[in-house]
């Protein structure tokens, strides 16, 4: 009996020590259209800024980063629906989607600009933009905006699944502007062969209720655990420099802002 006991104990003892050694998951849903942030190399593997900075907090979370991906206009729903833990793509805070989902700490702050083909005389601003065709994604603050305000001045306004297929229509003649994100219009088309023909316009988009805040996770109203245990890690990587680190490896200025 003794015996027996004594090897349901190390049983039992391997079995903890086991499970000690598996690291909790964190599935994060992206959308993969969105170089520097979240993209996909050659041979299909996520990379990116966005990836990079996950898979660091994964490790100062001591959790297992599983990447979902997932259409941008489909990506809250999906959220809610469970199919995985947070939004970690570059997501506007806004006061709109406050009322859908929390929000963590400040991830990054880059402003908006407007595309347009050099020499066309459209300077992005609203007045110029009557009777053109301009491009946003789908379900973004960028697209609220061009709503408001290039709609409202006689554009056309068209929605696309991913960036990548706005470029395509812009570079085919088929839009005369594209609204985004100014980081990833100029890593993502500008500085490619076919991006050369364009330039980001003169005119600055400003309103702060409808472009927001800077960029955060986004996770379910609910899990304020999570959102306490991703600011912690959020917190510990601005201190010992992996944010910085990761940072300067895709851009040359401060995408964090004040």
């Amino acid at each position: 009996m003794k015996l027996r006991h004594l090897f349901a104990i190390i049983g039992l003892s391997c079995a903890v020590s086991a499970q000690a050694g598996v690291l909790k998951e964190l599935r994060i849903g992206t959308d993969a259209t969105y170089e520097p942030f979240e993209y996909k190399a050659p041979d299909g593997k996520l990379v990116g800024f966005e990836i990079d900075l996950a898979n660091a907090l994964c490790a100062e979370m001591q959790r297992k980063c599983v990447f979902v991906e997932s259409p941008w206009d489909a990506i809250v729903p999906s959220l809610m629906a469970k199919k995985f833990d947070m939004i970690l793509s570059g997501m506007t805070v806004t006061d709109e989607r406050r009322k859908k989902v929390s929000f963590s700490d400040k991830i990054t702050d880059i402003p908006y600009r407007v595309i347009v083909k050099r020499g066309s005389g459209v300077d992005g601003s609203p007045g110029s933009m009557k009777g053109k065709k301009v491009g946003v994604l789908k379900g973004s603050t960028e697209a609220d905006f061009a709503e408001k305000y290039y709609a409202k001045a006689g554009a056309t306004v068209q929605r696309y699944e991913s960036t990548q297929d706005s470029y395509l229509d812009i570079a085919s003649g088929r839009l005369d502007a594209i609204v985004g994100n100014l980081v990833e219009m100029k890593m993502g088309f500008l500085t490619k062969p076919e991006g050369k023909p364009f330039e980001f316009a003169p005119y600055e988009m400003k309103d702060q209720v409808i472009l927001g805040y800077g960029t955060g996770a986004a996770m379910r109203q609910n899990d304020v655990k999570l959102k306490t245990e991703f600011n912690t890690a959020l917190k510990a990587i601005h201190a010992n420099g992996t944010y910085k680190k990761i940072a300067d490896k895709y851009f040359d200025f401060d995408v964090y802002g004040k």
